[in-house]
This record gives structure tokens, sequence and C-alpha cells, in this order.
């Protein structure tokens, strides 16, 4: 009998528009529209900082060796134009208003010092709102710095590398699969979370206060079917909305990465096409159900208890926010799945699936998380029976 209510619930659930944009045609378009966009705009950003000729201005009261090898700097590490200015109050006037990107200011005795062989103490002015500015700065100054450096040693007859003590080599031992699950891991919980509360969310409406304002949640009540049967028949619709738009998020990405062929870079395409492997899938979703039968078990006693359509979505929509804020703990590298994060509900549910995907999860503490929310999702469940239950609430 179960069954039957499901059936025919999910028939007329179907046939709703807005539930098919939020449940099919939203969270399959959104993944591939954040795509294209960051992609069109990062390629955007990369070309325009490449081309970008910089403007700097340099003070400087004598034209000595430094100057000129500024202004030799070859146009391979960025295009460049010095522009001369007498202080540095016009100079940090010129920065603000961006008529300069940096500003270079050589003290009066650099030759003397250079001479001596002392330190020339350089300062450079920028604005920390334009990103790279500084850095093209310093890339222009590093150039100089070791060209002079080993004037220096060529003067002083000293081989380098007998007073280098050593030399520094980075190696990444991090795979790409963790790289992305570390760093950008928790974007994919985030939009699997947001959009299995929100296709939760107007069937959970729909089936149970959109039927009193339609007065056909009497003649149901009226059919020899269990109370309790009829709640879970309609309740196994409002889950599977739920994960039918996680799933559909999913699909997005598929398109995304396969079809549009938005994901260029041969490393990360590698990398996810692992991470999204039959294996992760099934424990996604194994940490996706007992989560989304929560969200379920929560609005259902809102909807049975709302007088209206209108009423209940105006109570419901906010806690999407509840919902959301702690699925943002995802976004921050450092915070992690532990003995702690695994009992904090939906905080516990994307820190694991960022483990997922970096493949570094930790099963002791998948389990935690994963039984702390079939907990919720039970008594959730328990507290939707005793609402559906009280004919004064389903009725009034």
């Amino acid at each position: 009998m179960i069954f039957t209510v499901f059936k025919k619930e999910l028939r007329d659930t179907l046939r709703d528009r807005r539930t098919i944009m939020m449940m099919i045609v939203i969270p399959t378009l959104v993944f591939p529209i954040i795509m294209s966009v960051f992609m069109s705009i990062s390629d955007s950003f990369q070309k325009e900082a490449a081309e970008k000729k910089v403007k700097i201005g340099l003070i400087s009261n004598q034209v000595g060796s430094l100057e000129a090898d500024l202004l030799k700097v070859p146009s391979v590490l960025g295009k460049k134009e010095f522009i001369p200015f007498t202080d540095t109050i016009s100079l940090i006037k010129a920065i603000r208003s961006d008529s300069v990107q940096v500003g270079i200011y050589v003290p009066n005795n650099a030759e003397e010092l250079k001479k001596e062989m002392k330190p020339i103490s350089v300062t450079v002015f920028h604005d920390g709102t334009d990103l790279g500015m500084k850095d093209r700065a310093e890339t222009y100054l590093s150039y100089v710095q070791e060209n002079w450096k080993k004037q220096r040693y060529a003067q002083l007859k000293i081989d380098e590398a007998k007073i280098t003590p050593f030399v520094v080599a980075y190696s990444n031992v991090a795979s790409s699969k963790e790289m992305i699950g570390k760093l950008a891991g928790g974007f994919l919980p985030y939009l699997f979370i947001a959009f299995g509360f929100m296709g939760c969310m107007f069937p959970a409406i729909d089936l149970f206060t959109g039927e009193k304002e339609r007065s056909t949640i009497e003649t149901l009540l009226t059919t020899p079917v269990p109370r309790w049967k009829i709640l879970f028949g309609k309740m196994g619709v409002v889950v599977l909305s739920g994960l039918l738009a996680a799933t559909f998020n999913l699909l997005g990405i598929y398109l995304a990465i396969e079809v549009l062929d938005l994901v260029k870079d041969p490393v990360v395409l590698k990398a996810i096409k692992d991470i999204l492997s039959p294996t992760f899938i099934i424990m996604l979703y194994a940490l996706l159900v007992p989560l989304i039968v929560f969200f379920a078990g929560i609005m259902i006693p809102i909807a049975v208890r709302a007088k209206s359509f209108k009423e209940a979505q105006s109570i419901i929509s906010p806690l999407n926010i509840l919902i959301i804020l702690p699925a943002m703990v995802g976004f921050f590298p450092g915070v992690e799945l532990n003995e702690v994060t695994a009992l904090i509900p939906v905080v516990n549910i994307v820190l694991a699936t960022k483990e997922l995907i970096a493949g570094t999860l930790e099963f002791h503490l998948i389990a935690m998380a994963f039984g702390v929310m079939v907990l919720l999702a039970a008594i959730a469940v328990m507290l939707s029976y005793r609402k559906f239950e009280n004919e004064n609430n389903v009725i009034s």
C-alpha cells in the first residue's frame, strides 16, 4: 500500500512545473553554467594580465646603473613602461588614480653604495587591491639583483656554489585528486546539499499543505489505509525528489566534462574522472540518503501544520540558510573531518564528501558521520509521524 501511495503522489508531483524546475532543470544546468562562466572569466583575466603593460613610476635623481638595468629587463617578463617622478607624493597620487600601477624609489646614493658593494634600499610603492602588480615589480628587481650578484661574485672571485649552503627543490607529494579534493572539494557537496534541500521543499509543501488547500487530504484519510503508510508513501516521494535533484546535479558535472568539454587541463580532467568513479558515487549516495531523509523529516511537520502553501513556504525557505551556512564550511581550507566535526550535522557530510573526493577518507570517521545522520533522520521521521498522526494538525 505504501508503494501505491508513493506511485500516485509521484505521478502528481511530476506534473508540477516548479518541482520539475527545482528537481531536474536547474540542478542539471547549474554546474555547466558555473564552469562555463568561471573558465571564460579565468581565461580572460590570464590573457589580460599577460598582455597588460604595467606603468612603473620611477623616482631617481640620477641616471645610475640600477635605473639603466631596470630599463633593460626583457619584455618576456611582462610589458612595462617607466615614467619618471620627482617625489613620492605625486607618485602615490598617481598609483591611487591608476595612472601608474607601481612605483620604485631609488635613493640618491645608489651608485656610491653599489661601488662599495653595499645593499641599496629600494622602496616599491603599490596598491594592494591591484593584484599582481607587486609581483611584477618584484620580478623586475629580482632579475636585476641576480645579475648584480653574479657581477659581484666575479669581482670578488667567489665561486657562487661554495657560498650556497643548499638548494631547495619543492616536490608536491599530493596527487591531483587530493589537491582538488582538499582545496576545491567543498564546492561539490555544497551543491549536492543545497539542491537536495530545494528538491525536497516543493514536493513536501505540495503533498501535505497543498492537499489541505485543495481539500483532498480528508478523502485520502477516509481510505482504509493506516496513517503511517500514507505518510511513508508521501515521504518517499519527497526523499526521491531530493535525491533526484542531487543526481541531476551530478549529471550536470558529467555533461560539463564529457559533452561540453569545459575542462581543458588534461591533469585536472583526469583527476575529475578518477573522482567520479562508481565507488565514489555509491559512497556519496550512502552519505546523502540519511541527509535527505533528515531534510524531509524536518519539512513535513512544518508542511503538515501550515494552513496554506504560502505559510509553509515562508517557514521552510529560511531553513535553507541554516542548511547552506554549515555546508559552506567545506569551502574553508584546513577544516577537516575529525572526531568533533563528524558529530556536527550537515558539516559532517560536507567534510566526509571532501575526504571522499580526495581519497583520504578514514572509515571510522565516515561511520561516525553516517551514524549521526541516520540517528537524526530517524528522529525527524518520528517527529513527522507524530505530527501526521494528530488529525487536528492534518485537517486544521
